[in-house]
């Protein structure tokens, strides 16, 4: 199989022609049609996560039919169409028992534990409690940004901050996540508010649902900003980017008994931010992580996008090839590009 592979920790990758897979008794064999670039990708080539071993194929949003199947999967044939979460559940640890594989304590990552889906086909495991059916309305390359971004996104917003209908959100960071917050805020009747340092990608967090737009380099203070546009602080707010200032800005725009949810991944030097712990305390703050969504959740994403509730697909913004995402992915901390780009070309 074609797959883009790197043999230390940020090298340029390469594409190179490597041995095909072949499932496990529980697993499966899928022909990628489809896989986004996302930011984790890029902090895995870097070196940031210590599950990875090298060498290595990353990739870890992903689509396509199954290939192959191994003799123990009785839910999933040849032929079906398929996603799968990025963190995916052993099925027998207390975690995945209690319906919480999102935080499976023997938990396999595509693209970080395992090699991922930069190729022509990637293998993945515990197939029956991990793959989730893609009904044929769903393209695959809307199907491949669903993955991490924006199921991840939607347990943020809908199952960590619990919004409702009348609230304020502020949304820090109009990348995939967060744009794929403020869709769903909005599509939950909330009143997202887009934090970035881009203009443009302040236009295009409007047009996704964003009923305001602070520029947090034309603002003195972005947490009293918010407050002002809110008249008091959000009710939930969310740091989809991961930097410092971010994490510390979403939590101290919060108003009293406000909650945060922290989905951008706070890796290297950035691991221990500051944080306004007096406010937390005194405002009975309430902080939440957000990492991947359960197989069994994809339903309730599925059926909001049915509805025309959700549109994912506007959030695409160019399909590349293989070789393309070479070094697309090796500037990924520096990019500007607006959507999401998707590989469908290997």
């Amino acid at each position: 199989m074609r797959a883009m592979y790197y043999e230390a920790f940020g090298a340029a990758p390469e594409v190179r022609t490597l041995p095909d897979p072949t499932p496990t008794a529980g697993g499966v064999v899928v022909k990628v049609e489809a896989t986004g670039l996302c930011r984790s990708d890029w902090h895995g080539w870097m070196g940031h996560d210590p599950d990875i071993r090298l060498p290595h194929v990353p990739g870890h949003e992903l689509a396509g039919t199954v290939l192959a199947a191994g003799k123990a999967v009785t839910r999933f044939k040849v032929g079906d169409r398929v996603t799968v979460p990025f963190v995916s559940g052993c099925g027998h640890c207390h975690e995945c028992r209690s319906g919480n594989q999102q935080v499976c304590e023997e938990q396999f990552q595509p693209g970080f534990t395992h090699w991922g889906s930069f190729a022509e086909y990637v293998a993945l495991d515990h197939a029956d409690q991990n793959l989730v059916h893609l009904p044929d309305s769903v393209s695959f390359v809307t199907a491949a940004s669903l993955g991490c971004r924006f199921a991840t996104s939607f347990r943020a917003v809908c199952d960590q901050a619990k919004v409702k209908g009348g609230e304020w959100v502020a949304v820090h960071g109009c990348g995939g996540v967060g744009l794929s917050a403020i869709m769903i805020a909005a599509a939950l009747s909330a009143n997202p508010i887009a934090i970035d340092i881009s203009d443009e990608k302040l236009a295009f967090a409007r047009k996704m649902g964003a009923v305001a737009a602070i520029n947090a380099r034309e603002v003195a203070d972005v947490a009293e900003a918010v407050r002002e546009i809110t008249g008091g602080g959000a009710h939930a707010s969310i740091d989809a980017l991961g930097s410092p200032a971010t994490c510390f800005n979403s939590i101290k725009n919060l108003r009293r008994r406000g909650r945060h949810v922290q989905v951008g991944l706070m890796l290297g030097e950035h691991a221990t931010p500051q944080i306004p712990m007096a406010q937390v305390i005194g405002h009975e703050l309430e902080i939440y992580g957000s990492h991947g969504m359960q197989a069994w959740r994809y339903d309730a994403m599925l059926s909001m996008m049915a509805a025309g509730k959700l549109q994912p697909d506007r959030l695409i913004g160019r399909e590349i090839g293989l070789e393309e995402a070479v070094p697309a992915l090796m500037t990924m901390d520096t990019a500007t590009d607006l959507g999401i780009s998707v590989i469908t070309r290997f």
